[in-house]
């Protein structure tokens, strides 16, 4: 195995595990149903953030010098870290919980690669893209296979509005794994360019938490849930995230991540109870093979291919 397949495939690894981290969310904020949709990502984006930005903090000012000089990368990918978990969730309360997720996790991966397309020059192959709709068509089965056994928790008059803080989140998922990427692409260890970008986005949530965040110290229940929340599915998940965007593209980070979905699921019939009809395990099936398919390398420009050399040149480490 040479050395570049040998790092492609730890970095698929690194996300396929930050994307199981991530499904955990739905089933663990289950358990404190009096915090809102909003606090509970004014925690666990915010309170994970910061937690990176702690951990990363030697390599941040190891690297201070590279990420004043990438001002406007990392000021764009701390706004795009805090406006996610808010477009994200207000999508879910909007919209019902299926139908904000498939929006807001299935357009990421289209709109991460529109935005490599366009500004790193990135060729995707046939099969990325043939992958990539495997993946949506499983997204759509497992939407309908959801919402077939359940009553919608949106409103009719709340659906379009809620679609379209969903795209927001997409975009912003999207532009937050670019800049990240970027970042590494340009000298910075992958854990200081991703301490850096959540602990600024940590912060700029600060105020959403303080002003939604009360519930959270009502009940025992309540702080477990949001201290998980910001430790494990934000903190190591996007650990493993940042390790992963080291050494793939961010439009196949994001296509992994399509499993997360298959993740929750699978938690909410185990732990939760609910029933997952035959379309939504075909809708798995389909997902599955999504990341079969997308594990295939890309085509890149000589612009692209640029950006890989100096990138082999980071270190894992912070």
């Amino acid at each position: 195995m040479s050395r570049t397949t040998h790092e492609r495939l730890l970095g698929i690894t690194a996300v396929l595990i930050a994307a199981i981290l991530w499904g955990t969310t739905g089933t663990a904020a289950t358990f404190a149903p009096d915090v809102s949709a909003v606090a509970i990502g004014a925690v666990a984006m915010g309170g994970g953030g910061l937690m990176q930005a702690a951990l990363s903090a030697g390599g941040i000012r190891r690297h201070a010098r590279l990420l004043r000089a990438q001002w406007k990368y990392l000021l764009l990918g701390a706004i795009a870290v805090a406006i996610y978990p808010l477009a994200f969730y207000a999508s879910m309360r909007l919209a019902g919980v299926t139908i904000g997720t498939v929006v807001s996790i299935g357009s990421a991966p289209l709109l991460s690669a529109l935005i490599e397309y366009h500004l790193d020059g990135l060729r995707l192959t046939r099969r990325w893209m043939a992958g990539a709709g495997l993946g949506l068509a499983g997204m759509v089965l497992l939407c309908l296979a959801e919402g077939s056994g359940h009553v919608p928790t949106g409103t009719a008059s709340g659906v379009i509005p809620g679609v379209l803080l969903g795209l927001l989140a997409g975009l912003t998922y999207a532009l937050y794994s670019w800049t990240a990427r970027r970042l590494m692409q340009r000298g910075i260890a992958p854990r200081a360019a991703m301490g850096a970008t959540f602990g600024l986005g940590g912060l700029m949530l600060m105020p959403v938490l303080i002003v939604t965040g009360a519930p959270l110290l009502a009940s025992w229940g309540n702080a477990t849930a949001g201290l998980y929340m910001a430790l494990v599915p934000m903190f190591l998940g996007y650990l493993c995230f940042g390790h992963g965007l080291a050494r793939i593209p961010a439009s196949t980070a994001t296509t992994i991540t399509l499993f997360e979905p298959v993740v929750a699921a699978g938690l909410a019939v185990v732990i939760v109870g609910e029933r997952l009809p035959v379309l939504g395990w075909a809708g798995i099936v389909l997902i599955l093979a999504c990341l079969v398919c997308i594990s295939s390398p890309v085509k890149v420009t000589k612009q692209q291919s640029k950006f890989s050399v100096s990138n082999s040149r980071v270190s894992g480490s912070g």
